[in-house]
């Protein structure tokens, strides 16, 4: 399955230069609003040690990481749900991602123009959050009066949809994102064909160095329970492909932060990931969290799927510690799995399917 991220934020706070050292790919981010007006769209590969090391245990002379496809949206400004700046053709990009990044200016740079009379991060968010509600309320409101005359001819679930729309309407009105409500799985369902930008799943980051973010801001995300993640975007661009130690030495964590920020969409978007290796090949695949062998095998092939009759098993950490598939097998450290089995992150597995 592919896993497409949208950036958001105000004009000047750091989206283009995030995108940029996520892709390496040159994009505009000249200092002034608008700069960046068609999304730019890139795809990342997920650095991943298990790729790695499965790879050299097998011989395989490629490999391939799971990918996350960026999409740099343009910058927002209050009043874009009604159309201010370029705002509604940049939500409408939007409607097209998987889940939704934040990005929250926190750098004090004098030189970059600041589009607000101040650095406030929580701000920020909001006004974000309230363009995103406003454009998802005006699709409710057409949508609702369509659903009245549905109702009267009798069209079978029309008012089960008029009641979750009236409760997501109820929801927004009181500025709150749907994702983060408490909404039941069958609501869920019924709003999903809607696209709406605010039930999609989000993640922030926080764009300054550690001195620049106040702790009564870090301490909102963390009360609120909000994914969130803090670094300086500039010094990550710059950073480029610096090895731990190099990166350690100039102030930065030792972890490449980019790598951090597309963990924590996984996770956010209960995301997992399972691996195939031989000779040829090892490659990450991405499966959504609790799903089964069959739908697995479903993600590398469609028949894998359909004719699935079992899979054979192993954590890629077994398999690393074994010395490979024979002495795995030989030690009965392969389980073989049926329709049941429950995919594990980090699980090693070979399909085995036939009509």
């Amino acid at each position: 399955m592919g896993l497409s991220i949208g950036i958001v934020g105000l004009p000047n706070v750091g989206k283009s230069t995030l995108f940029q050292a996520l892709t390496k790919k040159q994009v505009p981010r000249e200092n002034y609003p608008f700069c960046t007006i068609d999304p730019n769209v890139g795809v990342v590969a997920l650095n991943d040690e298990r790729v790695d090391k499965l790879a050299e245990l097998t011989g395989s002379a490629k490999k391939i990481f799971a990918a996350v496809e960026f999409v740099d949206i343009a910058g927002l400004v209050k009043g874009a749900a009604s159309g201010e700046g370029l705002g509604n053709q940049f939500l409408s990009h939007i409607r097209e991602t998987n889940a939704i990044c934040y990005v929250l200016r926190a750098f004090q740079n004098s030189r970059i123009v600041n589009t607000q009379e101040d650095l406030d991060v929580l701000r920020d968010k909001e006004i974000l959050d309230a363009e995103l509600i406003l454009k998802d309320l005006e699709t409710i409101e057409k949508r609702l009066g369509g659903l009245e005359k549905e109702i009267r001819a009798g069209r079978q679930g029309a008012q089960k949809e008029f009641d979750v729309l009236t409760r997501a309407k109820e929801i927004l009105g009181k500025g709150k994102i749907l994702s983060e409500a408490d909404l039941a799985g069958e609501d869920i369902e019924i709003l999903k064909p809607y696209q709406f930008l605010c039930l999609k799943k989000r993640i922030y980051l926080l764009n300054g160095a550690a001195g620049e973010i106040s702790e009564q801001t870090i301490k909102f995300f963390e009360q609120n329970n909000l994914p969130f993640v803090c670094f300086d975007v500039l010094a990550e661009l710059e950073a480029g492909d610096w090895a731990g130690e190099e990166r350690e030495k100039v102030g930065l964590s030792r972890e490449n932060c980019l790598d951090g920020l597309i963990r924590l969409a996984y996770d956010v978007l209960g995301l997992i990931s399972f691996f195939t290796t031989g000779p040829d090949e090892t490659r990450a695949w991405t499966l959504i969290k609790g799903q089964k062998a069959p739908q697995a095998g479903g993600v590398i092939h469609s028949d894998f799927e359909q004719y699935f009759i079992r899979a054979e098993v192993i954590n890629w950490q077994e398999l690393l510690l074994a010395g490979g598939f024979a002495k795995a097998r030989a030690s009965g450290l392969i389980a073989t799995c049926g329709k049941d089995y429950v995919v594990r992150d980090g699980d090693v597995i070979e399909i085995k399917a036939g009509k």
